[in-house]
């Protein structure tokens, strides 16, 4: 049935132009373009978790920082990828003997005074060799272990003297391995975050983890109203003992994670093979009112078949729509969405919590 203007349709066609036309506006007006996270600061660039790597984020304008937490014996937070120490430390020289059975160096073994007493050094393989032979050198240059409540501060200044905010997307590593060690990973996180104002509605923060039991003490026990973020690993990893991570990426496991948490982070390559079950993964989880956020972007270990960064982006916001990614060189990728706002900034999805930091 056509509106009739002076009894003839056709001349409503302007106006009905007009109005498609400003709904276009306004949905464009509300949409949020894809958020960038460091992936351990600009990783890309520079020894992972170390103010240097924090500072070269912020300034290539990364809309969120990562810090990897873990605990040292004195029950501090420290920002570190790993529960051990060896592989971005110079521990083995400083502290020979300290070792476990197992061959590895624990943080929580540790003090903070101790884990202050030693350099960090870039990602080396058990040979001693760079991880990624094409990124800083490995060298002892003076870089420390920082504390997560030093990266709040931190961070909060540069936000201060910079023209730019950046958020903090913080993982809380292998939580069952500090409970069986008589300690509680979340507990602490919580009340540093309360300490500095930022446990509340609205504060630029993520929390995230590869274990939903954590996820559901954060929501359901600690009370947290922060975002959450269920990393989606491989079995194989054992990453967390009581997860099936394939059963996560189905439907049934979605809607399981979108009972206590905000988004899902998975691995890139989950996103790319279309024969597995948990094909179609970011639109099941949208569908389920979930953000997506996938790990890792690095131009120098590019997924199959992608053969440049701009490809891989391409696939990632473009093609699946990703509300973000990890990036190890955020730089990159924040040009990629910035050259690209139009084609990404996308009509919000109703259903998704809207990401807490935007410039």
């Amino acid at each position: 049935m056509f509106l009739q203007l002076s009894g003839h349709p056709m001349r409503m066609l302007p106006v009905v132009l007009f109005f498609m036309s400003f709904a276009s506006l306004t949905l464009h007006a509300t949409a949020k373009p894809p958020i960038v996270i460091a992936h351990r600061g600009a990783s890309g660039y520079l020894p992972e978790h170390t103010l240097a790597a924090v500072t070269a984020a912020h300034l290539m304008r990364a809309d969120f920082i990562e810090q990897d937490v873990v605990l040292s014996k004195d029950n501090v937070a420290v920002v570190l990828h790993d529960i051990h120490l060896e592989s971005t430390t110079d521990v083995s020289d400083k502290y020979p003997h300290r070792k476990r059975a197992d061959g590895h160096f624990y943080a929580i073994d540790f003090t903070l005074a101790e884990l202050k007493s030693l350099d960090v050094t870039e990602r080396r393989e058990a040979s001693g060799d760079a991880v990624f032979s094409a990124r800083f050198p490995v060298a002892m240059t003076g870089l420390k272990i920082p504390t997560l409540e030093e990266e709040i501060v931190f961070i909060r200044g540069l936000n201060e003297t910079r023209e730019h905010t950046a958020g903090w997307y913080i993982e809380l590593k292998k939580p069952a391995f500090h409970t069986n060690e008589g300690y509680d990973i979340a507990k602490v996180t919580l009340d540093i975050l309360n300490r500095h104002g930022l446990n509340r509605p609205g504060a630029p923060v993520f929390l995230q983890c590869f274990d939903l039991n954590t996820l559901r003490y954060l929501r359901k026990e600690l009370g947290t109203p922060l975002p959450l973020i269920m990393l989606l690993g491989d079995n194989a990893w054992a990453e967390a003992a009581t997860m099936d991570y394939d059963w996560l990426r189905t439907d049934s496991g979605l809607a399981a994670i979108e009972e206590v948490a905000n988004g899902v982070g998975p691995w890139i390559a989950q996103l790319i093979d279309p024969a597995k079950a948990y094909a179609n993964l970011v639109a099941r989880a949208h569908a389920q009112g979930l953000l997506v956020h996938p790990y890792t972007v690095r131009q120098d270990a590019l997924p199959t078949p992608f053969s440049t960064l701009n490809a891989l982006h391409e696939y990632l916001f473009v093609d699946l729509g990703v509300d973000g990614v990890f990036s190890d060189f955020p730089d990159k990728t924040h040009h990629f969405i910035t050259t690209n706002a139009s084609r990404l900034n996308q009509p919000l999805n109703p259903n998704l919590q809207e990401h807490p930091n935007r410039d």
